[in-house]
């Protein structure tokens, strides 16, 4: 299900632009696996001394990626487009969107993003800094198929954990798709892996079809996250070990799994939220 485009009011911190109107693009993270989302922020800033009206014109906001030959890549159905806002003068509106399901990303390689925004009032277009990316083939480091509860005929799907490296760094994904693999419903990051054994990545499906892995992040860090088949992540837990004690998964009566053995670190990026008034063992430790 696509989400639109986001609008957030930000307050406009002190003046440092040059130009009446400014636009930013900007991107979270460098590389992106084959079907992730790939979210990006428009920072649009307005210093003309009146109050800018936009999106009323109908291709007043556009994106372009081009590849690592500078060839534009064709647009696959328009990207949702946020109802006519005002942005009065020193003020910031951000637009999100995620881009990936509106190209064709489908290759490795290096790609440019950037971003042209028109601006009647002032009779005039802006286009952003172009931003550099890369989209990456991960390894398939493991797979499991799963009926889909409650279809009717049954629906077979399929989790698959990857590991993709850049910078020297190993992230973890998780993909679900169709029981051929063909098509993509969700591809998300689960985290940092430290290694691919058995002794670092566990994972396991419950009597519900959900997914549970539990893998190392650090030295002493453990991340344990549940996946729905739709692709929500239900749960992200942080565990490490209790002296000798270390976190792995425990297969339950009923088919029901959970963190067995070490100790649960609560963090505020926690799924569901922890409650902060209720602990005092908070950390911020992502």
């Amino acid at each position: 299900m696509q989400k639109f485009l986001s609008l957030v009011l930000l307050a406009a911190s002190v003046w440092t632009a040059t130009a009446q109107v400014t636009v930013e693009l900007v991107l979270d993270q460098e590389q992106f696996l084959r079907s992730e989302s790939l979210p990006v922020r428009l920072r649009i800033s307005n210093f003309s001394g009146q109050t800018l009206k936009m999106g009323a014109d109908r291709g007043w906001l556009t994106f372009s990626i081009d590849n690592a030959d500078n060839k534009a890549l064709s647009r696959s159905g328009e990207i949702p487009m946020p109802k006519p806002f005002e942005i009065e003068s020193s003020k910031t509106m951000s637009i999100r969107a995620d881009l990936m399901p509106h190209f064709d990303l489908s290759k490795a390689g290096h790609y440019t993003v950037s971003a042209r925004v028109s601006v009647p009032q002032l009779e005039k277009e802006i286009i952003t800094d172009a931003k550099k990316f890369d989209i990456v083939t991960g390894t398939d480091l493991w797979k499991r198929e799963f009926g889909v509860p409650g279809q009717t005929p049954p629906e077979v799907r399929q989790y698959v954990l990857q590991v993709a490296n850049f910078l020297n760094k190993n992230k973890l994904y998780a993909r679900i798709t169709d029981a051929s693999g063909e098509k993509v419903f969700r591809v998300f990051p689960l985290g940092l892996v430290m290694s691919f054994s058995s002794n670092t990545i566990e994972a396991q499906v419950d009597g519900s079809s959900n997914l549970h892995v539990l893998f190392q992040n650090y030295k002493d860090t453990f991340v344990y996250s549940v996946i729905a088949p739709d692709g929500e992540q239900l749960i992200r837990q942080t565990h490490e070990f209790a002296g000798d004690s270390r976190p792995h998964l425990r297969i339950e009566d009923e088919g029901r799994i959970r963190v067995n053995g070490g100790q649960r670190r609560i963090l505020l990026s926690d799924l569901p939220p922890p409650r902060v008034a209720n602990t005092n063992e908070i950390s911020e430790r992502n």
